[in-house]
């Protein structure tokens, strides 16, 4: 059940008190994607609908849909994990053409992305907006889709994961390493300095604890809604907490303690998904 209308107005009439009155030039926010902005892990849509316009094989989408699932239902972005996930993704795309795969993934994201916005986080970003800041997205996600995400929101723009092109093919490689944990803070404090911003008049908000060098960063840290160990590092430090999932999403808090059972459980449903998504 998502929220109704009533509830996304009271959200936004509480974050519009929240932020400053006046335009500071000198401040800005920067808000993570999956799980804080949109709902689930926006590479798995992403490799969905490349499926779906078989711009992928079927043996690829359940690989990548193997690894994905799993990330999802440990519930730790093991930098180990992540660097699998990340060479899969750039091998889907090695070899393609970067105008064609921007245009297939806006149409996925027509398709697969625009109705999965969290209302409430909408309306975080949408504030700071109103108060004259500049918003940005800072994602693990491919900087193409990132893009994508802050045009249609209107935003000011967005870091990501860059991908290696030669006169516009992608060469399956990266420029730089892989937009997680540590190097979001560090794109973030580059930024700060280009743009003259101060950082403690910033805001930054997140879903998961992998991110607590960039909330640690700016002088306003938001935990949206927040892995277990996210809360607890919150609670303790006095942070904000914003949880706009339903009590059927919240349940996923739990999926580090389903054991091995539950995680080949929680495989076996994502790849059974993924192919019924080959088939439709």
């Amino acid at each position: 059940m998502e929220p109704n209308s009533d509830q996304v107005e009271w959200k936004a009439t509480e974050i519009a008190d929240a932020v400053p009155e006046h335009a500071d030039p000198r401040a800005a926010a920067f808000f993570d994607i999956d799980n804080t902005l949109i709902h689930g892990a926006s590479m798995f849509h992403w490799a969905r609908g490349l499926a779906k316009h078989q711009y992928l094989t079927k043996g690829q989408i359940l690989d990548f849909v193997w690894k994905q699932t799993r990330f999802i239902v440990v519930g730790k972005e093991d930098p180990d994990d992540m660097h699998d996930v990340t060479q899969e993704a750039l091998g889907l795309v090695a070899g393609r053409n970067q105008a064609e795969l921007v245009q297939l993934t806006r149409e996925i994201f027509n398709e697969y992305m625009i109705d999965r916005f969290w209302p409430g986080t909408v309306a975080l970003a949408q504030g700071h907006l109103d108060a004259g800041q500049r918003v940005w997205l800072v994602s693990a996600a491919p900087v193409e889709l990132a893009e994508l995400i802050a045009e249609h929101l209107g935003l000011s723009g967005a870091l990501g994961t860059v991908s290696e092109q030669v006169g516009g093919i992608y060469t399956g490689r990266l420029v730089g390493r892989p937009l997680h944990g540590e190097a979001k803070a560090e794109a973030i404090a580059e930024l700060a300095a280009r743009e003259g911003l101060d950082l403690s008049r910033c805001a930054a908000y997140s879903d998961s604890a992998n991110d607590i060098p960039m909330l640690s960063l700016v002088g306003t840290p938001v935990a949206v809604n927040p892995d277990r160990a996210l809360r607890l590092h919150a609670r303790r430090n006095e942070w904000t907490v914003r949880d706009y999932r339903t009590a059927r999403r919240v349940i996923k808090i739990t999926a580090p303690a389903v054991g091995v059972a539950g995680l080949a459980t929680g495989i076996a449903v994502g790849t059974v998904m993924a192919r019924r998504a080959l088939r439709t």
